[in-house]
């Protein structure tokens, strides 16, 4: 037999520990290259692991619930297992010792250990044929060959294993959710132009392969595991890890709030005008099967305001000394999950239509209720919406994400007595709160932009006129 290990990988941009939460293999099952082996929780969301060779499991590293440090080995597999493994004759074992590099993104200059302890059964077919020159690679690649052709590998069937390339030739180098992704696109990462160092193969590459909605994939649910409680004898006190997504938002929730300077407006106003009109889009054609909701114009009337006020969408850069301008809106959206709170964002929402903004809205929320949003889902953010309303409460003072300038928060819409066209009516009202960071966002540019958000919901026309 001959042991190959996969460690933890960094899943998420220098990301240094995971949790194990689930494991859909134990010792003795077979499995094949990108076959989701575990699901773990980083300090940013759930990810799947896929296993990036075939061959049959021998040992579980860590238990579930255990936290490991990204570099450590977590499951064990045998790539050449043999039928009479269990008979008790002493087989070759090989064993390898790979040194990984100090940053899992870095390729190391190290020379990879490879000791070997050979009691074969039978003489090789031919003794004179050299071991193959390998290379060292990121983690969790696993060890990819420069010049021998690898031996093709067959399932128990006997029939030709599905997803190779057309041809022999090095593995293309992915990290395991890059690998994952390409599976369920249907992408042959054989045939996948690398755009990353070192020839690396991105999401954006296996997307780009694709030329596919992402959106559309089929997601099997699973239930999201919650950190265990743990109960005092007199059980008067219940204590809860903090760990994984919740301690990843609190250290950035206290960074935000003591780094950059936080001014909070508030604007109250009459909505009732774009309540109608979600109600006559629900009925319209073009929105058929959509999620219309307050949330959506919502959502329009913060980008057609972020193209009136465009220095709202910037941040700050303490390292270069500059203020980034961004002429691209990735809109995150606060979502409350059983892991915590988290920030997904829609990008370049500021070219999408209303329909394609309502499709990227229910696909968003529906992903992090199911626990499946991914660390490249909360990346590159460049303003937020939270909807405390939708708790019943009227405002907030919300905290920047950050890397942000600003925030929405959007309070509870509820029918109050309002002066209109001269008279006390009932109308619907609500409001709004904006928090942004006082060094690249003056008390002008800040009142402005949350004006005309209030302004525009209170005269919805002005989603086409102000365009």
């Amino acid at each position: 037999m001959a042991i190959r290990e996969f460690r933890m990988p960094d899943v998420g941009e220098g990301l240094t520990e995971a949790e194990i939460l689930t494991w859909y293999v134990k010792p003795g099952d077979p499995v094949m290259d990108g076959q989701v082996v575990c699901e773990i929780e980083t300090a940013k969301a759930a990810v799947e692991l896929p296993v990036p060779f075939d061959g049959v499991v021998r040992e579980i590293g860590f238990p579930e619930g255990t936290t490991v440090d990204v570099g450590a080995v977590i499951i064990s597999v045998d790539t050449e297992p043999t039928a009479d493994t269990g008979s008790g004759t002493e087989l070759r074992e090989e064993a390898r010792t790979e040194l990984l590099p100090a940053a899992p993104t870095e390729v190391s200059t190290d020379v990879r250990a490879e000791v070997s302890t050979d009691v074969p059964a039978e003489p090789p077919a031919d003794v004179s044929a050299a071991r193959p020159e390998r290379r060292p690679v990121l983690v969790g690649y696993g060890v990819v060959e420069s010049s021998a052709k690898r031996r093709p590998r067959r399932p128990a069937n006997g029939t030709a294993p599905a997803g190779r390339g057309p041809g022999p030739g090095p593995r293309p180098l992915a990290k395991p959710p890059v690998r994952k992704l390409a599976k369920d696109l249907g992408v042959d990462l054989t045939v996948v132009r690398p755009s990353g160092g070192d020839g690396t193969i991105t999401r954006a590459d296996v997307h780009a392969a694709a030329v596919v909605d992402i959106g559309t994939r089929e997601v099997v649910e699973r239930p999201v595991p919650v950190p265990a409680p743990t109960t005092l004898p007199d059980a008067r006190e219940i204590r809860v890890p903090i760990k994984g997504v919740r301690k990843a938002t609190a250290a950035a929730m206290v960074g935000s709030a003591f780094t950059a300077p936080h001014v909070t407006e508030f604007v109250t106003f009459d909505i009732t005008r774009t309540m109608k009109l979600v109600e006559e889009l629900k009925s319209d054609k073009d929105m058929a099967g959509l999620r219309v909701n307050p949330l959506l114009l919502i959502a329009k009337a913060v980008l057609v305001a972020i193209r009136r006020n465009p220095d709202i969408n910037a941040a700050w850069d303490e390292a270069a000394q500059e203020i980034v301008l961004k002429r691209y809106v990735n809109l995150g959206i606060a979502a409350a999950t059983p892991r915590g709170l988290i920030v997904p964002n829609i990008k370049d929402a500021h070219a999408q239509t209303l329909p394609e903004l309502s499709k990227s809205l229910s696909e968003l929320v529906s992903t992090a209720r199911e626990g499946k949003t991914t660390p490249a889902a909360m990346q590159g953010g460049t303003i937020t919406l939270t909807n405390v309303g939708v708790f019943g409460v009227d405002t907030g003072t919300p905290i920047l994400n950050p890397g942000e300038a600003a925030i929405l928060a959007i309070g509870t819409i509820k029918l109050q007595p309002w002066l209109h066209k001269g008279k006390v009516k009932a109308r619907q009202v609500t409001t709004l709160a904006l928090s942004f960071d006082h060094r690249l966002v003056d008390g002008e540019l800040g009142s402005t932009f949350l004006a005309d958000i209030a302004a525009i919901l209170e005269q919805p026309k002005r989603l086409i006129t102000w365009v």
